[in-house]
């Protein structure tokens, strides 16, 4: 029921799928809820060492001061905020990306593709279309 003009909720996943996420009650680890979510993809397939530590270093981020309960403000820090600057921390070593650098590279390609088939979607559920799949010739 997206309808483009709200905002989202930002999480990161372990590598079981938890979702880690960050609001005014502070950090989140939630196994489920997340079913109607974009995927995006933060880490190339290659990178080995750093899937091995994924769970531990968003773990150990989670527990950090910066993100209590207390410190959560609506506007400048929140679950984006939270996403962001963990991203940052796994780029050790290189320039940090910025909100608008973060949004551009990672989120706008998805959420346009996301949302290109949530438009086509509607339109094919209020009209008398069927889909069948093609038999193979």
């Amino acid at each position: 029921d997206y309808d483009g003009h709200s905002d989202l909720h930002v999480g990161i996943t372990n590598s079981k799928g938890v979702v880690y996420n960050y609001d005014e009650e502070g950090v989140h680890r939630d196994g489920s809820g997340w079913e109607q979510c974009i995927s995006i993809p933060l880490v190339q397939p290659d990178m080995w060492d750093l899937l091995q530590q994924w769970d531990d270093l968003l773990e150990e981020f989670s527990l950090e001061e910066a993100w209590l309960p207390h410190r959560y403000e609506e506007q400048q820090h929140n679950c984006y905020t939270f996403a962001l600057a963990f991203v940052n921390r796994v780029r050790q070593g290189r320039e940090p990306l910025s909100k608008a650098q973060f949004t551009e590279r990672f989120l706008i390609p998805h959420t346009r593709e996301a949302s290109r088939y949530l438009t086509l979607h509607r339109q094919l559920a209020h009209t008398d279309f069927y889909i069948v799949p093609q038999h193979e010739q």
